[in-house]
């Protein structure tokens, strides 16, 4: 098996949600676009993942969201990239269609309360059902590794939420472990590196907003 070097994960740039929240009253989640913020955000990765990439070969993975198809393409990394997949398992936490604004900041401090992972918003998941399907996805992800020309660089370009339930599937932390981390800021990146003794590592940590909680 020819697992690659590094896999990176990125989350999205600024969208039009996380500037102001009505938005997901008139415009439905997966089709909300990145600000202009955004896309600078998404440029300024974009040139640090050239400098770190050189001429290595890449398998980019996407959400199906709008907003991380743009930060694909903002990257500007058509030299590097092999194939790119559209990956539905890696789509944003769903919070129900239609979202009332004040009923979803009430959701979230519910959520906030009773737990990032469990809690289920009410016409959508929970962070346990998107860990699942992120579960399906790292299947998925190792049964391309044994593909003859699996590149050296795996890219995915997802949401925070999901970037940190990855890394909790692939490093098996515990649940208090990852209720305590906080989601990257829009554009961040977390690597996963391979090492000489054949096992991998995140090239920086997550911030911690807490102590991990002891069961």
């Amino acid at each position: 098996m020819a697992r690659p070097r590094r896999i990176i994960l990125v989350r999205h740039g600024e969208s039009e949600g996380n500037a102001d929240d009505s938005v997901y009253e008139r415009v439905p989640d997966h089709a909300l676009s990145l600000t202009e913020r955004g896309v600078r955000q998404a440029e300024a990765t974009g040139k640090r993942l050239r400098d770190e990439l050189g001429d290595g070969r890449v398998s980019a993975y996407v959400s199906p969201y709008l907003r991380t198809h743009q930060t694909l393409r903002a990257f500007a990394l058509d030299r590097c990239l092999v194939r790119v997949r559209e990956e539905p398992r890696l789509r944003e936490q769903d919070w129900g269609n239609w979202q009332d604004r004040d009923d979803v900041r009430l959701q979230k401090a519910h959520r906030d309360a009773y737990g990032h992972f469990f809690y289920r918003f009410a016409q959508g998941e929970s962070g346990a059902d998107v860990y699942d399907r992120v579960g399906a996805f790292l299947e998925s992800l190792h049964r391309g590794f044994e593909q003859p020309d699996s590149p050296p660089n795996v890219l995915i370009v997802t949401h925070g939420l999901t970037m940190r339930l990855f890394c909790m599937r692939w490093f098996h932390w515990t649940v208090a472990e990852f209720e305590a981390l906080s989601n990257p800021g829009n554009g961040e990146t977390r690597s996963l590196l391979l090492g000489e003794d054949g096992t991998y590592a995140l090239d920086r940590p997550f911030a911690r907003w807490r102590e991990p909680a002891e069961p």
